[in-house]
């Protein structure tokens, strides 16, 4: 009987163990930011294979200034990268396209276009925190990115100004951008010049998406690797995935809305999007986009999804 006792303790202190090692490895699994994040060349590159009708567009507007790189320095202290796009028709309207996990400001260069043709406004597409040239240790998966984006939608206003003219801003993002999005719907005394959001495919909470995820790709429950995961992301970092909750910020929104999600998503689960669109109250719009996997909506129907945004643009006096 001593022996079976032994070996039971040895078993569970193995199994605690394995949960905290597993535990650790999927908080720098998930939160650390891409290897080589820096690489200029690699990322233009890969943004040039998937987008060589734009190549042109952008190598004229880097040259005669009106598509600018820079860094701001955060709240924080940190030094943020990011892009200006200015249009000269602007009259005020800037919109800030914030992209999405793992990704970086220079692969929205096509929504920017998108923005900048069809809206005549100036465009702001930033890196957040741990992203691309900016700095930051982890990602934040849209949490704490909100108070970043919002600092940088101080500096474009300031920056694009117009005398004579109202400033509006238009705040949109693609799945982590998109949870980064909510979340600033939800805080309050927003400046006023913002007057709306457009979401791409984010998720309900941080905890709903690695749930999700580690049941799809690993077959991992929830309980107990993800539980303390959370605890140990609360104790480094400062926020665990649940207050990490776009679907509570939304119920804070009192400004317009637009949900954009496509009915083909597995990584985001279409799923998703309901209960977010249902949290918001007021004025809302929804677009499921047919057939479309994750964050594809615009890439497989660019024209509809065009009109989506015109159409909201109107909707707002935009």
């Amino acid at each position: 009987m001593k022996v079976l006792g032994y070996v039971a303790l040895v078993l569970v202190v193995l199994l605690v163990v394995g949960v905290f090692v597993g535990s650790n490895y999927m908080v720098k699994f998930s939160l650390s930011p891409r290897e080589n994040r820096e690489n200029v060349e690699s990322v233009k590159s890969y943004f040039q294979e998937k987008n060589p009708d734009l190549v042109g567009w952008v190598e004229e507007n880097t040259a005669n200034g009106i598509l600018t790189d820079t860094f701001v320095t955060m709240p924080s202290g940190e030094r943020h990268h990011g892009y200006f796009l200015k249009n000269e028709k602007a009259q005020g309207r800037t919109i800030i396209a914030v992209h999405g996990y793992k990704s970086c400001a220079y692969h929205m260069l096509n929504f920017a276009k998108m923005f900048y043709d069809n809206f005549n406004c100036n465009v702001v597409l930033p890196d957040l925190h741990a992203h691309f040239l900016s700095e930051g240790e982890m990602i934040q998966m849209g949490w704490k990115d909100a108070d970043d984006v919002l600092h940088w939608a101080k500096v474009a206003e300031e920056r694009f100004r117009e005398e004579g003219f109202e400033s509006k801003m238009v705040i949109m993002g693609i799945s982590m951008g998109a949870a980064t999005t909510m979340n600033i719907s939800g805080k309050e005394n927003l400046p006023p010049y913002i007057i709306g959001f457009v979401e791409d495919c984010g998720y309900t909470s941080v905890w709903d998406e690695f749930a999700h995820v580690g049941k799809m790709d690993y077959s991992l429950p929830a309980f107990p690797i993800l539980h303390i995961t959370s605890k140990m992301c609360k104790n480094r970092y400062g926020w665990n995935f649940k207050e990490a909750s776009p679907l509570e910020s939304v119920k804070r929104c009192t400004l317009p809305m637009l949900f954009i999600h496509g009915d083909n998503d597995d990584f985001v689960p279409s799923w998703m999007v309901y209960p977010l669109y249902e949290a918001k109250q007021g004025e809302k719009y929804l677009w499921i986009a047919p057939g479309s996997a994750h964050a594809k909506a615009f890439t497989d129907h660019p024209e509809e999804y065009t009109r989506q945004i015109v159409t909201f643009a109107e909707k707002i006096n935009f």
